[in-house]
């Protein structure tokens, strides 16, 4: 049983908080109080209402209308994190409780996931890895890719898009990004690398998504933008499941339209076992951790931390880190 012996209380969608964070909680007079990951909806609505919790940390799991009413106390949702699509936004804007997340506080993170698989995914490593396995030697025909001149096609240029970036020309591609929402980013990045959503599907050999899952880009890649892309492509997307169509990728995969894909989130999460996706070749899937290391976890769990806090000591959310309502997605 946790002893309440604070004058505040803040829920965590999870079993863990960075201890860093939860010491800094204690000491503004604030409890700290966990829900296991992926809690049905109905059971943390219970929690919410019977603790009269006053902001909630959003780790994993769904905040639907009934959980974000159910505390009469509730003033502030602070995502351990970027995505909130999780969130039922409507709802909190309706009862004024502003919901806040931990911009670029896993940016390195992810960026790193998208270039590991893009990179795996490139050199051919499943099919090779695959093939010694079934005692195939394919030394005598293969012919590697080369990172060296090869295009990677950014959609979305915010923080993590922008590290992405960084990264992937250090190691010699030649980045094209697209992001009608960031483009002065791009062009202070590089202004020749601006493209049209289109122009990058034609132009990129890897393709990697880095904007938020919202009524307007829903599924954004599906099969006319899998028809559109360069023969042996590669889809890498370590940002909403939704924004990618997952029966149209299984068929590009299965037919050879594109060259092959790494998704670290899907349209339902978790997956079913028995995915029809786990059956395309070349595919690599990790379980949504992108933007989880050491690092970012303690930068996301601070940062959500220090907003909570402040945003109950009455201070205004800091603009940057404030969700507007336009970025709700409805299924």
């Amino acid at each position: 049983m946790t002893e309440l012996c604070r004058g505040r209380r803040v829920l965590v969608t999870h079993e863990r908080l960075a201890a860093e964070a939860v010491r800094m909680l204690n000491d503004n007079d604030v409890d700290v109080l966990f829900s296991p990951p992926y809690t049905p909806s109905d059971e943390l609505a219970e929690k919410v209402a019977r603790w009269q919790v006053d902001a909630l940390i959003i780790r994993q799991g769904r905040i639907t209308a009934p959980v974000i009413a159910a505390s009469r106390k509730l003033r502030v949702i602070a995502k351990h994190g970027v995505g909130v699509d999780n969130v039922d936004l409507k709802a909190a804007a309706e009862l004024g409780i502003p919901v806040v997340r931990a911009t670029g506080s896993n940016a390195r993170a992810v960026a790193e996931m998208a270039i590991s698989l893009a990179v795996a995914l490139l050199k051919e490593l499943p099919r090779l890895d695959t093939s010694i396995r079934k005692g195939q030697w394919l030394k005598p025909t293969f012919v590697g890719r080369d990172m060296q001149g090869s295009v990677l096609g950014l959609v979305g240029f915010g923080s993590i898009g922008q590290e992405t970036a960084r990264m992937a020309r250090a190691l010699g591609f030649g980045i094209v990004a697209h992001d009608p929402y960031g483009r002065e980013a791009i062009k202070s990045f590089d202004a020749a690398a601006e493209r049209s959503f289109e122009e990058l599907l034609a132009e990129a050999d890897v393709i990697s998504l880095h904007c938020p899952l919202t009524n307007e880009t829903r599924g954004m890649i599906g099969r006319a933008q899998f028809g559109k892309m360069k023969p042996g492509a590669i889809l890498v997307n370590t940002a909403r499941g939704g924004l990618v169509n997952e029966a149209d990728l299984l068929a590009a995969l299965l037919d050879g339209r594109i060259g092959g894909a790494g998704l670290d989130s899907f349209a339902q999460e978790p997956p079913n076992p028995d995915n029809p996706l786990w059956q395309a070749p070349n595919l690599i899937v990790t379980p949504h951790v992108a933007g989880v290391s050491h690092g970012s976890t303690r930068a996301m769990a601070m940062m959500a931390a220090r907003q909570v806090i402040d945003i109950l000591d009455g201070q205004a959310p800091v603009p940057r880190n404030l969700v507007k309502l336009d970025e709700c997605a409805t299924a």
